[in-house]
């Protein structure tokens, strides 16, 4: 296997550069509104803000609802640890999460498919 050009380096920097870019702006400027999931299971209910936290009031389906087993996870609702603000900082995580699991698979398949095989004996 050959060294990767100069060139080539230039471009993965740059690709690098304009995902993580990505990442962090769009994720950033993501709304915090409920997407049409939740607004479609809050149909015919009231969110009201209580000390102990949200209630509902009338009939829908959000009721019924149970907090995810991932809810309390350091990435969930698209923030860090659920802190507002944070929708950036976890975009760019979830890239670097992703590309370095990828990665490592990619590497791993790639180092499978070159070693050589060794003659059996029947």
């Amino acid at each position: 296997m050959t060294a990767p050009t100069p060139r080539r380096w230039w471009f993965w920097i740059g690709f690098a550069m304009v995902t993580l870019l990505i990442a962090g702006g769009v994720s950033y400027f993501a709304s915090s509104s409920p997407d049409g999931l939740d607004s479609a299971t809050l149909q015919g209910c009231e969110v009201i803000e209580t000390p102990a936290g949200e209630e509902l009031r009338g009939e829908c389906i959000a009721q019924h609802a149970d907090e995810h087993s991932l809810a309390a996870s350091p990435l969930a609702d698209y923030a860090i640890g659920g802190q507002d603000g944070t929708g950036g900082l976890a975009g760019i995580v979830g890239v670097v999460v992703t590309v370095v699991v990828a990665g490592g698979a990619f590497w791993l398949i790639a180092r499978s498919r070159t070693k050589p095989t060794s003659p059996t004996r029947d």
